[in-house]
This record gives C-alpha cells, sequence and structure tokens, in this order.
C-alpha cells in the first residue's frame, strides 16, 4: 500500500500540467444514453442539448403586488381610480377600462391596456378608488413575454452535469424527460498484503483499508457506479487477475497501492504485461507515483497507496479525467481562489505541492489559509481537519500574507 515520496529523479518527473493535458486528450467520453425524468437525472450528464418549448414568462405579468394602470390616466384632473377588477396569480383579467386600475398580484397577466404596475405601498385606498402618489414610467414593475427565454432557445448545453437548478430551469419550460450519458462504470481494487477490511481483527503489522472507502465515496460522488473487486495479494499473478477481471467489466480500471518500484509494488509490471503503462511519476507532492496506461482497450489509473496521496492525486488528476470520460464538457478542472498565505514556506521543493490547508478569517476579518503542520502522505486526519488545498509552486518562497492559490474541497468533490 505504501509509496515513495522522495525527491530522488526529478528530472524524469512530468510537470503536472502537462500530465492532466496528456490524461485528457486520452480520456474517451462514454457514448450510450438513457433517458430519464427530471426527478433521475440530477447529477447526470446532459446527451443532448435541451429547448425551451414555450416563452417565459409566457405573458406579460406583474413583477410585484400593486395595481395595473394605464399611465395616461394618471393626471392631476384625476388622482383617484375605480378599481374594477381583481386580478389573483393564475387568473386572467378583462381589459382595462380608461379611469380605472386593476389590483394585481405577483405573476398574474398585465389585462390589455394597462401599461405599468404601481407597486401597493405607493398607493393609497379608500373604498372602491386608489389614489397613486407616485406616477410610474411606461412599463414599470411588469415582467414582459419571452424576457427570460423565447421558444426553441437552448436553456442547457449538451455536456453539462445537471445540478438542482438545471432541472428547475428544465421544468420551468415544460421540460419532463432529459437524454442523459449512461454512468461511468469504474473497477476498485486495494493492493497489499498488509490490509484488513474494517471490523475485522487487527494482526501483526496489518492496517484497515480505508483507500476502498475513500475511493468509492469520491467516486459515487460523481456519480459513477462502482464495481468493487476487494483487497488484491502481493503478486504478479493476482495483479494481472484482478486487472484483467476489472477490464472486462468497467469502464475504467482504479487501483490504490502497488505503483511504486517496491519488491511488492506488481502493479506497474501487471500493467505492462496485459497493456500498456504511458504515465508514470508526476513532479506532485503528495502523489509522485501516479500511473496511466491501457489494458486492451481499458483505461487504467493507479494510484499511491499512502492515503493523503491517493485523496489528492484522484482530485487533481483522477476527477478531470473521470469527468471528461463521463462526456462533462466544461468546469473540469476548478477555479482556484487567490488567498493571503497564514504561513511560511522556503523555495527548496522541486515539485508542485497540493497542501492541506483551512480557509478562514483572521482576526481583522480577512480570508487567510493555513496549512496543517504535518506533510505526511498518511496523516488522512489532515484532509478532514482541512477545508480545501492550497496550491504551492515549486521553488518559490512564500511569506506571511503573499497571494496563494486555493482550491475548496467543495470544488474538488462533485
Amino acid at each position: 500500500m505504501a509509496d515513495c515520496d522522495c525527491d530522488s529523479h526529478q528530472s524524469h518527473l512530468k510537470p503536472v500540467d502537462d500530465a492532466l493535458l496528456f490524461l485528457l486528450d486520452q480520456a474517451e467520453p462514454i457514448t450510450q444514453r438513457e433517458t430519464l425524468s427530471l426527478n433521475e437525472a440530477l447529477g447526470r450528464v446532459l446527451a443532448e442539448p435541451v429547448s425551451s418549448r414555450v416563452d417565459v414568462p409566457p405573458w406579460d405579468n406583474s413583477a410585484m403586488d400593486g395595481y395595473a394602470v394605464n399611465t395616461q390616466d394618471l393626471t392631476a384632473q384625476m388622482p383617484g381610480l375605480r378599481v374594477a377588477q381583481r386580478i389573483p396569480a393564475g387568473s386572467t383579467g378583462t381589459d382595462l377600462r380608461q379611469g380605472t386600475a386593476a389590483r394585481i398580484f405577483t405573476g398574474a397577466p398585465v389585462p390589455p391596456g394597462a401599461d405599468a404596475v404601481v407597486m401597493q405601498e405607493v398607493c393609497e385606498v379608500e373604498g372602491e378608488e386608489v389614489t397613486v402618489r407616485e406616477r410610474p414610467m411606461p412599463g414599470a414593475n411588469i415582467r414582459r413575454v419571452g424576457e427570460d427565454i423565447l421558444q426553441g432557445e437552448e436553456i442547457l448545453a449538451a455536456g453539462l452535469r445537471l445540478a438542482p437548478q438545471h432541472l428547475g430551469l428544465a421544468a420551468s419550460v415544460g421540460v419532463a424527460e432529459m437524454s442523459v450519458f449512461r454512468r461511468l462504470r469504474v473497477a476498485v481494487f486495494s493492493s497489499g498484503d498488509e490490509l484488513v477490511m474494517p471490523g475485522e481483527e487487527l494482526g501483526s503489522g496489518e492496517i484497515y483499508n480505508s483507500n476502498q472507502f475513500t475511493l468509492t465515496g469520491l467516486l459515487q460522488r460523481l456519480g459513477c457506479e462502482v464495481i468493487q473487486l476487494g483487497i488484491v495479494e502481493d503478486t504478479l499473478e493476482a495483479t494481472c487477475g484482478v486487472l484483467s477481471q476489472g477490464a472486462e467489466a468497467a469502464d475504467l480500471v482504479l487501483a490504490s497501492g502497488g505503483v511504486s518500484v517496491g519488491e511488492e509494488d506488481h502493479v506497474k509490471p501487471a500493467v505492462e504485461r496485459l497493456g500498456s503503462l504511458d504515465l508514470w511519476k508526476i513532479a506532485c507532492r503528495p502523489g509522485k507515483p501516479l500511473a496511466y496506461g491501457r489494458i486492451g482497450d481499458t483505461p487504467f489509473l493507479g494510484t499511491p497507496g499512502n492515503p493523503v496521496s491517493l485523496f489528492i492525486t484522484f482530485a487533481v488528476f483522477a476527477r478531470p479525467f473521470i469527468l471528461r470520460m463521463q462526456g462533462v464538457k466544461r468546469g473540469i478542472t476548478p477555479t482556484p481562489l487567490k488567498v493571503a498565505a497564514g504561513f511560511e514556506k522556503p523555495a527548496t521543493d522541486k515539485r508542485r505541492e497540493y497542501a492541506r490547508g483551512r480557509l478562514e478569517l483572521d482576526e481583522q476579518g480577512r480570508a487567510v489559509v493555513r496549512l496543517y503542520p504535518n506533510r505526511s502522505s498518511g496523516v488522512l486526519s489532515s484532509v478532514v481537519w482541512a477545508n480545501g488545498l492550497a496550491v504551492l509552486p515549486p521553488l518559490t518562497e512564500i511569506a506571511q500574507g503573499d497571494r496563494v492559490d486555493f482550491i475548496p474541497f467543495s470544488e474538488l468533490m462533485s
């Protein structure tokens, strides 16, 4: 399960940005589609654009509770207007006659003959007569037909990962079903004789398999169908067997551990035996031994065994790769925030570091990011403490107050 994160042979490490561009170029989106109701489509990737069936709003309607009037009736000689009709939302009024007003409510159709709605707060009502204290401009407080969306207009583009607001927008134009790509199937296994499942007794030299649950949770957050292949013993034959099984059953095989160069690390030679290994070792801290290759036509990603390295390499590399395979076209990589550093760092590290950080307010109410004091890639509690990753460039000194990139976990887990 362990992986080496030392700094030897730096010249052979692929820069982070180059590695990410390579992975995205290799990702082949799935093409199979299914039609789902709006209630089932949350989190799925839209396969076909959605266009509006109606104008929104479908008619001129009132933007607030008040009185629909014709502004030409509002003169000094005619200070009051007779309230001749009442139009709540869901009903339709009649033509507005000269010298009259209509009591109207938010969302109700503006009656023919009215050219403005006066908010009720600037009106005085006595009996059946309303006096307008502030004369409105023509068009005031009226939402015009189609001003939001026109019939036939594209409202949702293909390749969009559907959020609640997208479903609400589709419903607002009468769309009940959507064409989406099927779920991506990802086969997951953990490599290491030292691994034991939670609930079992630990023997000498054994540890609990946390990586399976971290990976499964991250994949489920992305809407993937997860195929569990379990814990694989540290032999080349067993590793080849599980890789072949995963490649046959899934769209992507994802492993944790066994991707370094130790005598008990068999994932790399197994992938090379069954297919090809096209990417290995990234100039990234933590998480240098990231592997990418193919087993037949099925892509393979091998993440480090150390739990923090796994978490960060998934967030930085595996997540964008998976989103591209799912058919997502935009927003694949997160946009970092620029925040003040609440720490100091010397210009000694030759690799880009994704440091576990917590964005918080200092005593003056300013946003600063502070780092977890232990940089070890085995301290999984640091990821629970943090609420994002501070991106620290290589060979760059950082002083207190310098602006650094910070990526919130909310950007990396959805």
